[in-house]
């Protein structure tokens, strides 16, 4: 299990822009699971909606992202170096995510070439899936 400060040695991403609080397993190269507890007190939910606070859906598709950088970054030849979007495909929002969810995030690497590559994505609350896709990234 890797803890914020552990990721942040992975990933260049800082607060409040960090959608990831911790790191369950990841394997260099291959794949990444990762959580997000999503707090009430999340800066986003004071105008995404007053009264009805729901974690936007580009955060959770970042939060994603981020998790497969995990996987990517973490690999020796890639230490230092960033993970940019490429694209966005086959993306589906199935699920509201609220305050208190804890956001469970996946990625596996499905294909790379070069600095090019695609993440199998899904995120899910309690075993229902919140938002699934495939993440293009290029390493800068």
């Amino acid at each position: 299990m890797l803890n914020k400060e552990e990721i942040k040695q992975i990933i260049p991403q800082r607060e409040p822009f960090l959608m990831i609080d911790e790191v369950e397993n990841y394997i260099p190269g291959e794949s990444a699971t990762a959580y997000k507890n999503v707090d009430k007190n999340e800066y986003y939910f004071q105008g995404h909606f007053p009264g009805n606070p729901i974690m936007p859906g580009v955060l959770m598709v970042e939060a994603l992202a981020q998790t497969g950088a995990i996987a990517i970054l973490s690999m020796e030849e890639n230490k230092g170096k960033n993970a940019l979007f490429g694209g966005i495909d086959k993306l589906k929002f199935k699920k509201q995510v609220l305050p208190g969810d804890r956001l469970k995030l996946e990625v596996k690497i499905i294909k790379r070439k070069g600095p090019v590559g695609i993440g199998e994505a899904i995120a899910t609350v309690d075993g229902k899936v919140a938002v699934k896709g495939e993440l293009t990234f290029a390493i800068v």
